[in-house]
């Protein structure tokens, strides 16, 4: 049988986990929005038209923070259109995804949407087709409590207590051609900063997300970081990272070491934003907000069938609304085992999206809400990565890939809690036919019992929840795992994801 060896020390560090890292994303785009969060005919919806069905499963899900309203969509938003009696607001075109947008929902909606789920706003200002002024403009309506024409414009519409958003993102991709407003790295560097320093002029205290690469399989990557953060370090908190994974011409070797590529990436940016702290001569630390990742089958969404007559573009059409799988729900396991390991420079992070879009929930319009495979290596990681991540010592058995070449078959990270005197491990077996046996050497945690030990896979990496099976597929709890003298020995299935509790 293959074995891995995983040795923890509650003594060796990396960072305290941000509870902002299981944060999500919901942007005006498809159905995430209408017909997700917001459906005023369903049978459950509340006095404001929010579906509680769907409010259960984010609270469930163990959502932090929701990065709003995107995205591409946020390039050519008018955020003014979204507030005020709704019999008055204005159809736009969105040309980001080629809809209607009939904002019907808006900034003073989503907010109390925030309050129902529980969770913070993370705001997104236009900076494609838009700039500063917009920026204060929205800054002053949201979080100034009165006296200005703004502010008292937003308690009119009868939300008297300010929004108090704390974090806010300055654009988003600027570096994609796609992007509204797309520039060079040098002339959004500046506009970012103007912008940043311009809000701090009303709040110094806010907390400010400079846009990174949208990918780093962009031809700026590096380049664009050091541009922009040589221009705006010094008035910024955060510089963003995104990224996408789907399975390649059926490739599942490389697919299930995605993770191996986020790590990469995450530490090439931590490389690139020390070396002009560095050069600075600077004492802060820039922190990463990974506020745009997930699994997503790119390749099935054609630009090409995109509706191109402006006179029919429809309102929440039904884009992107992928179908997870067993394996998808692997790999996003993984992602979230990469986040948590850089807990000491990644505090902020956005799984996109939330709601039928690349979602791991997902809604029939006056029908049943489901979790996705996807849904639950999300909320288990986030239940139980408390405290600080550890940094870990794994032997494992290799095997090679096309993407990254010879890579281990087991992957995890572990937490500490040292108040509450609990642990969590999280582990993968990315091999597609065997199982592996791990041996953790957690003597040193002084663990006591094993409180769960619960493991996602099927016989069948492809099973999937929809419609008509909402349940197929589910955690179970994996019966392997054994407490002896300070080891736990636990049994991966083959494409498995699996969370240890330990106290």
């Amino acid at each position: 049988m293959t074995r891995a060896h995983l040795t923890i020390d509650p003594s060796f560090v990396v960072g305290r986990v941000d509870r902002r890292v299981f944060g999500s994303f919901v942007e005006h785009l498809g159905r995430c929005v209408y017909d997700g969060i917001y459906e005023p005919g369903h049978p459950r919806a509340d006095e404001d038209g929010f579906r509680a069905d769907v409010i259960e499963l984010v609270r469930e899900l163990g959502v932090t923070t929701v990065r709003y309203p995107g995205g591409n969509f946020v390039s050519g938003y008018r955020w003014e259109d979204g507030v005020g009696p709704r019999e008055q607001r204005p159809r736009r075109l969105d040309l980001a995804w080629h809809s209607t947008e009939t904002n019907e929902v808006g900034l003073d909606e989503f907010a109390r949407w925030m309050d129902k789920v529980g969770g913070e706003l993370m705001y997104a200002v236009n900076l494609g087709t838009r700039g500063v002024q917009d920026a204060l403009d929205v800054l002053e309506y949201a979080n100034l409590r009165s006296g200005t024409a703004l502010s008292d414009q937003r308690v009119g519409n009868g939300t008297t207590e300010p929004h108090g958003i704390r974090m806010w993102c300055l654009g988003n991709e600027m570096d994609g051609p796609w992007q509204l407003g797309h520039g060079t790295a040098e002339d959004y560097a500046q506009l970012a900063g103007k912008t940043a320093r311009a809000m701090r002029q009303i709040d110094p205290d806010l907390e400010l997300v400079v846009c990174g690469s949208s990918s780093a399989q962009m031809p700026t990557f590096g380049t664009w970081e050091r541009v922009v953060l040589n221009e705006t370090y010094d008035d910024v908190d955060y510089i963003s990272c995104h990224a996408y994974y789907e399975p390649k011409d059926g490739d599942y070797g490389s697919f299930l070491a995605s993770a191996v590529n986020m790590d990469r990436f995450i530490e090439s940016v931590i490389a690139t934003a020390d070396h002009v702290k560095a050069v600075r001569g600077s004492s802060k630390t820039m922190n990463i907000s990974f506020d745009e990742w997930n699994v997503w089958y790119q390749s099935r969404f054609n630009e090409v069938d995109k509706i191109t007559d402006a006179e029919h573009w429809p309102v929440a059409p039904r884009l992107l609304e992928d179908v997870y799988t067993v394996v998808d729900a692997v790999v996003l396991g993984n992602l979230l085992i990469s986040l948590v390991r850089h807990a000491d420079r990644v505090t902020a992070a956005s799984l996109a999206q939330l709601v039928n879009v690349i979602a791991p929930i997902m809604t029939e319009p006056g029908g049943q809400a489901w979790r996705q495979t996807t849904f639950f290596p999300f909320a288990v990681t986030s239940a139980l990565a408390r405290g600080v991540s550890l940094e870990l010592k794994l032997d494992s058995p290799t095997y090679d890939t096309a993407a990254y070449g010879e890579v281990p078959l087991v992957d995890a990270v572990a937490t500490h809690d040292a108040e509450s005197a609990r642990s969590a491990v999280f582990l993968v077996n990315r091999s597609l036919t065997d199982e592996i046996t791990v041996d953790i050497d957690a003597g040193l945690l002084a663990a006591a019992s094993i409180d769960s030990a619960r493991s996602l896979y099927d016989d069948d990496m492809h099973a999937a929840n929809t419609l008509a099976e909402p349940e197929r597929v589910g955690l179970r709890d994996n019966t392997s795992a054994r407490l002896v003298d300070g080891t736990v020995t636990i049994t991966l299935p083959p494409v498995s994801w699996t969370a240890l509790e330990l106290s």
